[in-house]
């Protein structure tokens, strides 16, 4: 490897980890002003999508002008893919967390409602994911990137048991129907950035294996 192209590719690592940052914050803000009734905070998520955004398109950039100018191959080629999923996946994330930020604001202005308890559990699963995948590609940990591979199936679970819990408080008080729905897309907002975090995952295990996973955790979805 050139000495250009191993800046180049450290420049694109580090500008991925930033973007991983301000996602992983934007999923914690999110969930906060769900739990703590705090639309202050939610309104900081969607405010700050359009930084995710901006950091989405110059991290694609940066790859697109190392496989142009450097034609990389091997692991570096394999490293330049990695990054372009990952970066994509980072970005959906973000999304998802703006989607659970404004059901927040909403709840924010009306009674309260009981929360599931498996969404508080889900949503520190589903944040732990983000971070934990990330590590693993910085560490290029293969074992602990299988290993949330693994733990999507556990949210999942929260989600089909969430479902039911309000299922049955929207049977048991019709005035909950409206606030308990919106708890409805916050769980599956969740399960999908759990999603993501498996993508993640899977990703690390190609660019340190060269192995395509992508589907093999994907059965119960």
């Amino acid at each position: 490897m050139s000495k250009h192209l191993c800046n180049e590719l450290q420049k694109l690592r580090k500008h991925l980890l930033t973007m991983g940052g301000m996602v992983e914050e934007a999923v914690q803000k999110s969930v906060a002003g769900l739990l703590e009734r705090k639309p202050e905070i939610a309104r900081e998520v969607v405010s700050g999508d359009d930084r995710i955004d901006r950091a989405e398109v110059e991290v694609e950039e940066e790859c697109l002008k190392v496989l142009a100018l450097h034609q990389p191959v091997a692991e570096d080629l394999r490293f330049a893919a990695a990054v372009m999923k990952i970066n994509n996946d980072l970005e959906r994330v973000g999304d998802l967390a703006v989607n659970v930020a404004e059901r927040a604001q909403f709840l924010a202005t009306q009674p309260p409602i009981a929360i599931p308890v498996q969404l508080r559990a889900m949503a520190d699963a589903a944040s732990r994911m983000v971070r934990e995948s990330l590590d693993a590609f910085v560490n290029r940990d293969v074992e602990a990137a299988r290993r949330i591979c693994g733990e999507d199936d556990q949210v999942d679970e929260y989600n089909r048991e969430i479902i039911a819990t309000l299922r049955r408080a929207m049977q048991s008080d019709p005035e909950t129907i409206e606030r308990a729905l919106h708890l409805f897309s916050v769980s599956k907002y969740l399960e999908r950035i759990a999603d993501h975090a498996t993508n993640v995952a899977e990703d690390v295990v190609y660019l340190v294996e060269g192995e395509i996973i992508r589907h093999r955790y994907h059965h119960t979805r």
